[in-house]
């Protein structure tokens, strides 16, 4: 029960002063120094994402096309070939609005995302 006392006092002394210690430290922004907003993230985590999805998509209608090359007229593959241009589509279509979605966010926040 002493031991617990103690301890609970020590915590209570340890937090107790964290705020005058912390009042005195100057943390750098992680994210670098372009990003000082909630839109500014928002933004640059969209420029990413799209980045990304619009490489995955140009691999995928690479593969297609090879798919399309190589099906020997063979309807399985063709079809194959067909799925994989069509979730191509689909998926650029989902990055693009979700670019849509970041400026909609941004308006109705009331701020000015830069343009992705």
């Amino acid at each position: 029960m002493n031991s617990i006392l103690v301890l609970l006092s020590v915590i209570v002394v340890f937090l107790g002063s964290a705020a005058s210690v912390l009042a005195q430290v100057n943390l750098p922004n992680p994210l670098g120094t372009g990003i000082s907003s909630f839109t500014g993230l928002l933004s640059s985590i969209a420029t990413y994402i799209f980045g990304i999805v619009g490489a995955l998509a140009v691999i995928m209608f690479i593969w297609a096309g090879i798919l399309y090359l190589t099906s020997g007229m063979n309807p399985g593959n063709v079809q194959k070939a067909n799925k994989a241009v069509l979730y191509a589509i689909i998926g650029l279509a989902i990055a693009i609005a979700g670019v849509g979605l970041i400026q909609l966010i941004c308006t109705i926040l009331g701020a000015t995302c830069p343009v992705i």
